[in-house]
């Protein structure tokens, strides 16, 4: 990712609405499809500055990785010990059959491979273990911000489930999520095409508009998963070896 990503993601992971809301839907999301042990061993690749590293927590004892150096260093002080700076889709030092949960958050779109990502994840799992995918929806959806982030394709259910296939794993079940605000989003896009500003900034919103996006998001805490929700810009899922 460009270094403006993350230095966006370092100021802003605790106050903007897109972060708050979807570490509490994907913390839900995962109480009720996970069941993971009560010791579960967790990794999140790709962890950025950190900012899932508390969620994660709630379910067990986690590590992480990172590759990029200032995020890292923040991530690790989040954390209170070493994240490492393994690359996928190699994972080389990662320990293999080890981990009860593995979570890659709008990772897998900038891996060039993600099938070999995917494989070497499932490698790393200890029997009964699952990968939390969470990744970026709709190729015609693509933008600045998909090219300031470095991303190899935005996916549809079929090309992720077929990436997850291929990789020897199964899924259970593709869930679309941020579909509350989907209809906002393509608005979004299209005026930007239409100007001529395909803009790529990500900061927040003004207060009060940021604090009703997060409240609007936060309802499907209660929805994926449970009900099929109209597509949204993401997709999320849990995956494991077949």
């Amino acid at each position: 990712m460009d270094r403006i990503v993350y230095d966006r993601m370092a100021a802003h992971d605790s106050t903007h609405w897109w972060y708050r809301a979807r570490r509490d839907i994907l913390a839900d999301y995962l109480a009720r499809e996970g069941h993971l042990p009560a010791d579960a061993r967790i990794l999140e690749i790709g962890c950025g500055t950190g900012h899932n590293l508390p969620m994660l927590s709630a379910f067990g004892s986690v590590e992480a990785i990172e590759i990029d150096p200032a995020a890292r260093a923040i991530a690790s002080e989040r954390l209170g010990k070493p994240v490492g700076a393994a690359p996928l889709p190699e994972l080389t030092g990662v320990e293999r059959g080890a981990y009860d949960l593995i979570a890659v958050l709008d990772v897998v779109e900038h891996i060039e491979d993600d099938v070999a990502a995917l494989k070497a994840m499932g490698d790393c799992l200890k029997p009964g273990g699952k990968i939390l995918i969470a990744v970026p929806a709709h190729q015609w959806m693509w933008s600045a911000h998909d090219v300031v982030n470095h991303h190899h394709r935005r996916y549809s259910k079929a090309t992720l489930a077929a990436a997850i296939g291929k990789a020897g794993l199964k899924h259970n079940g593709l869930r679309w999520f941020n579909s509350l605000l989907f209809p906002l989003a393509v608005a979004s896009r299209v005026a930007g095409r239409i100007r001529g500003k395909d803009d790529s900034d990500d900061s927040p919103p003004p207060g009060p508009v940021n604090a009703l996006f997060e409240a609007i998001f936060r309802l499907e805490r209660h929805l994926v998963g449970r009900v099929p929700l109209s597509p949204g810009v993401s997709i999320v899922t849990l995956a494991s070896p077949k």
